[in-house]
């Protein structure tokens, strides 16, 4: 197989044709998140309602499911594991905005602010349990010891983060670490688990390819919150910056910088609340200063990694969903 290169005057596919060949599972995996989540307690399941309004476009259990149909057969274990995984990513959600004391998600309204931070660390907890029972359920060991790994190393990145005192020495190489961490470690564990609901034979290269493509994907998120508005991302434009949370473009303009431009910079990291005014001019600054081209490069560079992980699996429908994943994944920056 030969990795197939998108044409950079052609748009990117859009997530629905991504999805298109387990379309059907996906509509069942809907099903078993409501059916996972479910509970005795009538708080815990009105919580629910509002976090399962909030949750994405599941493209990481649609990458699950696809990595379960490479050389494999559609198996009703990999919809059990496509809900686990909505659900572990949403339960980081919710932490992440206790963490960051965010107050909205998605334009809605975070678990945070409606009902403490107290709640949301603990539903995330629910949510997190509720996941490992229904793994255990499932009496098969190495899904639980990949999600496992994952959960590990997405918690180390999270403290790493937060320890990081000297946020503007913050290196390329730390950056890198971060996401490594934090989201391509989970996104691997994901299509590595959809190859063990498949053909496990191909789990080492699915594993390597979500890896790759969760490197690409999170730089472009990053890319997209200096870029794009809350209708695209979900959060205000520039909230990184407003958080003092450093990401490649950022890391990459530094370097290029005048003494003044570095100030303003600087002067935005050292006010607890920035203005808008501020955080505007230094989103000009990183565009005039190529740190924006650079991300973009980057993110492309690990989306052909990505591609080049799936040489020599066997042709499928989902094998090029796979492929057009990766074009859906960094195209998002155009």
């Amino acid at each position: 197989m030969t990795t197939r290169h998108r044409s950079v005057d052609r748009a990117p596919p859009s997530l629905a044709r991504v999805q298109q060949p387990v379309r059907a599972r996906l509509d069942e995996v809907e099903r078993e998140i409501q059916r996972i989540v479910v509970a005795d307690f009538d708080f815990v399941n009105r919580v629910n309602g509002h976090l399962l309004l909030m949750r994405g476009k599941l493209f990481r259990p649609t990458l699950l499911l696809l990595a379960s149909e490479v050389g494999g057969r559609p198996s009703p274990r990999a919809i059990t594991l496509a809900a686990v995984v909505e659900l572990v990513h949403l339960s980081t959600l919710v932490h992440d905005d206790a963490v960051d004391h965010s107050v909205l998600r998605r334009g809605m309204p975070t678990v945070n602010a409606l009902w403490g931070h107290q709640v949301a660390i603990i539903m995330g907890d629910y949510l997190y349990s509720r996941c490992v029972t229904e793994m255990t359920r499932l009496g098969e060991v190495e899904p639980i010891r990949v999600l496992a790994q994952a959960a590990n190393a997405m918690t180390v990145g999270e403290l790493r983060q937060l320890t990081s005192h000297e946020a503007l020495d913050f290196s390329e190489d730390d950056y890198l670490q971060l996401i490594a961490c934090k989201t391509a470690s989970f996104m691997s564990a994901t299509c590595e688990m959809g190859a063990l609901a498949g053909d496990p034979a191909h789990r080492a290269l699915l594993a390597r390819y979500g890896f790759e493509l969760g490197m690409a994907f999170q730089i472009v998120d990053d890319f997209l919150d200096y870029t794009a508005g809350e209708q695209v991302t979900g959060k205000p434009s520039g909230l990184d910056l407003r958080e003092h949370k450093v990401t490649l473009p950022l890391i990459a303009a530094l370097l290029r910088m005048s003494r003044s431009e570095r100030a303003e910079v600087e002067a935005l990291f050292a006010d607890p609340q920035p203005s808008q005014e501020l955080i505007d001019r230094v989103i000009g600054i990183v565009g005039e200063r190529a740190g924006l081209d650079y991300a973009g490069q980057r993110a492309r560079e690990y989306g052909e990694r990505a591609g080049a992980a799936l040489h020599g699996l066997p042709e499928s429908a989902a094998l090029e969903a796979l492929l057009d994943a990766v074009d859906y994944a960094v195209g998002r920056n155009r």
